[in-house]
């Protein structure tokens, strides 16, 4: 009976319960968050290629293997897909609220009839009784509670828990893509940093040349001690680059060990060998303002966020209305087992209650919650314009590398030349050691421009691939479940 009762309390209250206060969430149009139809800057409209593995265009098996490694080892990552973890978890706590909640309890009891007892004498002459026992009581007893949520605060709460997991998948995904193309730059500034290297040795070497044959035709009074010792000087210069130079790849390469989860010198040895910088593909096809935006994974956390703030605005909003809550017992007990069932006694209780006089706390809660909102909305919105103008930006300086990288070519070819005319000249003597300072000067100068704008393409390139949301599966959305972790 007691059973039917509470069915049927709780089959009245569920469609009660439908109702829910609050704003609905709406997904803003682009045009409410001032996306363009097309970029302010040359840019194809084709639809833009698969960037999920964009690292393996670059077309070097060492460079893919480390970012490999730094999706799989970095540690920020792995923070990361705790958090989402913890967000799972926190769903799933929000869900188990719409269900009722049950408790049971169990008990067992021997008394004992002291009346009648038999009176013994120990040796040590203490006299006690022995009880007889009387009989024996068993219980078993179940609780049940169910906040009905009678204007939706407990679907507005799982709603905002949804938005927040999928909001914490989309923050992973961004990580992943920052931990992906820190590793993928760095390993382009040490090749940067060897290509520096080499050219200063280079450098050096010739140097040393042309500072003996300085001191040769000193001796022979040639020319004055200024040849030598302008030799000397240039020499010197070249020299104290070293180990600025030496610096900085040592920091570049401690940098991907770290990112991927290692120690700072775990990958010295590997990236030992001087490879060249890495090139990857002269044009990539970027689509239009609004393709970007759905591959960006830190856009959709940040529309997951006002979500999740809109459906908190219900919640706040339902606490000024009464709340229905549902209990219900029942118990029995016998003096044996058999005979738990014969008698079962229970009781139904359902109350409500209602907010009265509060000093405006639940109405400040309200407008506290809507300002979360409009502050999630200008968020939202930041990320979306800051996405565009990370784009734009990439595409700008990637055709700014690569037309710096033909003009240093030129340089150098031209730069080359002169140098080997002016050394050929000055052991002749035919010219002075300014002019042929001069040109060595700008022949190691051509040397490191080729090396920079070649770099500086390379991580355009990469800007480029994350600004465009490569990197992850978009089509499959966040990431649901922290693989690997």
């Amino acid at each position: 009976m007691v059973r039917s009762r509470l069915l049927l309390a709780l089959s009245v209250s569920l469609p009660v319960a439908a109702c829910s206060v609050g704003p609905d969430y709406r997904p803003a149009t682009p045009s409410a968050l001032g996306v363009p139809e097309a970029y302010s800057v040359p840019a194809g409209a084709a639809a833009p290629a698969d960037l999920t593995a964009w690292w393996t265009s670059f077309d070097d098996p060492l460079l893919a293997s480390i970012v490999e490694r730094a999706r799989a080892g970095n540690l920020d990552i792995a923070q990361a897909a705790a958090r989402l973890r913890q967000a799972r978890e926190s769903l799933v706590q929000s869900r188990a609220n719409l269900l009722p909640s049950v408790s049971g309890s169990g008990g067992y009891t021997r008394s004992f009839d002291l009346a009648g007892a038999n009176t013994v004498t120990l040796p040590d002459g203490t006299i006690t009784s022995i009880s007889r026992s009387a009989g024996d009581s068993f219980s078993i007893g179940g609780d049940v509670s169910y906040q009905v949520g009678l204007f939706g605060e407990i679907r507005r709460t799982v709603e905002a828990s949804r938005a927040q997991y999928a909001a914490s998948g989309y923050d992973l995904a961004t990580v992943q893509l920052s931990a992906q193309s820190e590793a993928a730059r760095n390993y382009v500034l040490a090749r940067l940093y060897q290509q520096q290297l080499a050219n200063a040795r280079s450098s050096l070497t010739i140097q040393d040349d042309n500072l003996e044959i300085a001191g040769f035709r000193v001796q022979a009074g040639l020319v004055s001690s200024i040849d030598s010792e302008q030799a000397r000087s240039q020499r010197a210069q070249t020299a104290a680059t070293i180990p600025t130079i030496e610096q900085n790849y040592n920091a570049a390469v401690s940098r991907i060990g770290v990112l991927t989860g290692q120690a700072p010198g775990a990958l010295k040895a590997e990236l030992a060998a001087v490879r060249p910088i890495p090139r990857g593909p002269a044009s990539v096809a970027v689509g239009i303002p609004a393709d970007a935006l759905r591959n960006r994974p830190d856009v959709r956390a940040a529309e997951r966020n006002l979500a999740a703030a809109t459906a908190q605005i219900g919640v706040a909003k339902a606490a000024l209305y009464p709340a229905l809550a549902i209990s219900g017992s029942v118990s029995t007990n016998a003096s044996v087992v058999g005979g738990l069932f014969e008698q079962i006694a229970g009781q139904l209780f359902a109350g409500v209650t209602q907010a009265i006089f509060n000093g405006g706390r639940l109405r400040a809660q309200v407008r506290s919650n809507e300002a979360v909102a409009d502050a999630a909305f200008a968020a939202y919105k930041g990320t979306v314009l800051t996405g565009l103008e990370d784009v734009e930006n990439a595409i700008v300086a990637l055709d700014a590398a690569q037309r710096r990288a033909r003009e240093f070519a030129v340089a150098l070819d031209a730069a080359n030349n002169s140098a080997i005319l002016s050394r050929s000249s000055y052991r002749a003597g035919l010219t002075d050691f300014t002019t042929l300072n001069t040109t060595e000067t700008s022949l190691l100068s051509a040397r490191n421009g080729l090396a920079q704008a070649q770099s500086d393409q390379a991580q355009a390139l990469i800007q480029l691939y994350l600004a465009l949301g490569g990197g992850w599966d978009a089509a499959a959305g966040a990431p649901q479940a922290a693989q690997g972790r």
